[in-house]
């Protein structure tokens, strides 16, 4: 008789900005590391996180992720965290002179992609910079998908 061992981490946590694939055309993405506080990772494991409002911006030389909101834990008395705060990404020191000199570019923005939690436990973030996208390309974007959806149709 064998005993499974059930790991914590079980439960896949892949939380997506689906709003920025449509408003963004993605330059270049990495992943950062975020830092938490107790109850906010736990509302992570929960999924209880929107990205839809979500930006980042560079604040003394260091990666701060904007507007995120992760629900308070419902299991928490009293010390439970803000749902809106900044939160500060933890990146290595090349990637963040890399991400800041793109970014002093007119028009390019960092936007948040997807959270996740890693083999270890840890929350890490996919971020991207990126470039808004004008009127047309949107609708050309439309276009395309249209399209593929019309023949996936006609394949069955």
């Amino acid at each position: 008789m064998s005993v499974t061992k059930k790991n914590k981490f079980d439960k896949i946590i892949n939380i997506r900005n689906k709003k920025a694939s449509h408003e963004f055309e993605f330059l270049d993405t990495y992943t950062a590391g975020i830092v938490l506080s107790g109850t906010e990772i736990k509302s992570v494991r929960e999924g209880k996180v929107s990205l839809t409002e979500a930006y980042c911006y560079f604040q003394r030389g260091e990666l701060y992720v904007k507007q995120m909101h992760i629900a308070p834990y419902s299991m928490a008395a009293s010390y439970n965290h803000e749902a809106v705060r900044e939160r500060k990404l933890l990146l290595n020191k090349k990637e963040l002179d890399k991400i800041e000199t793109k970014f002093s570019e007119k028009g390019l923005s960092i936007i948040p992609i997807r959270i996740f939690i890693n083999d270890k436990g840890l929350a890490k973030m996919e971020i991207a910079v990126a470039r808004g996208k004008k009127l047309h390309d949107k609708r050309e974007d439309i276009k395309e998908k249209d399209v593929k959806r019309e023949l996936a149709k006609m394949k069955f």
